[in-house]
């Protein structure tokens, strides 16, 4: 449920065309999703057993099911077909430059990510050029033509107040001379080294993740076997109440 608030405040935070137009990779959205989801799995987990309700435990062991398979075929369909994944999550990062301007959350998202991996736009800084706002273009009366994002910016030390103009006409300089004021290195790049040197955590968090839906469908099953064990009980009961010899 406080997922579901946080997505739904920043969401009503939000112009409607500028939320429409990131709709794929909208934070907001994807919190309101995965809380009503997460609250109606957990719900009929909850009351299905505190009631001992058959077709709410099915419910909850068959979605936990679900949700598991899901899982294991992205991981597995992500390792076998990397390239293809590669290509998805570069078309993402660039919808998600096309609209940097639009959505405060998106912004606030992409700038953690770049500083985060020391990277600028999707493959090179240049990626920029794909926003409105900063691309390069001759017709381009913005003031930030032909500049990069400040969470670009190489980190200055000691600097109390950071220098939002830094990237400023950035794209217009190459590589060499880029590389000494701004992360030239993609998103995509790093962010594939930083997967490939924490494969052991994210395996543990993957495992973390797979032991407690296997362990509640699995007690969900039990339960649901338990109850009938239970019924079958009381009518085999009822059928012999009658009976003198009983």
């Amino acid at each position: 449920m406080v997922m579901v608030a946080v997505g739904v405040y920043a969401r009503l935070m939000k112009h409607a065309e500028a939320a429409l137009a990131c709709l794929a990779v909208d934070p907001a959205i994807l919190l309101i999703v995965v809380g009503v989801l997460m609250f109606l799995l957990t719900f009929c987990g909850c009351i299905g057993s505190l009631r001992e309700n058959i077709c709410l435990l099915q419910t909850f062991s068959l979605c936990l099911t679900i949700v598991f398979l899901l899982q294991l075929a992205a991981g597995v369909l992500g390792f076998v077909f990397s390239d293809k994944a590669r290509g998805k999550v570069s078309e993402i990062i660039n919808n998600a430059i096309v609209h940097y301007r639009d959505d405060l959350d998106l912004q606030n998202l992409i700038d953690f990510g770049q500083k985060k991996f020391g990277c600028c736009g999707g493959i090179s800084y240049k990626d920029w050029s794909l926003n409105m706002y900063f691309n390069c273009s001759e017709d381009n009366p913005s003031r930030e033509r032909c500049s990069v994002p400040y969470s670009c910016c190489l980190p200055t030390p000691n600097q109390a107040v950071i220098n939002t103009m830094c990237g400023q006409g950035m794209q217009a300089l190459d590589y060499l001379e880029a590389s000494k004021v701004i992360y030239t290195n993609g998103c995509i790049d790093r962010l594939v080294n930083w997967i490939h040197s924490n494969l052991f955590v994210l395996g543990g968090v993957a495992l973390g993740l797979a032991i407690p839906q296997l362990v509640g469908i699995l007690l969900s099953m039990i339960l649901v076997s338990q109850i009938k064990d239970q019924i079958k009980l009381q009518l085999y009961n009822q059928q012999h109440r009658a009976d003198p010899w009983y």
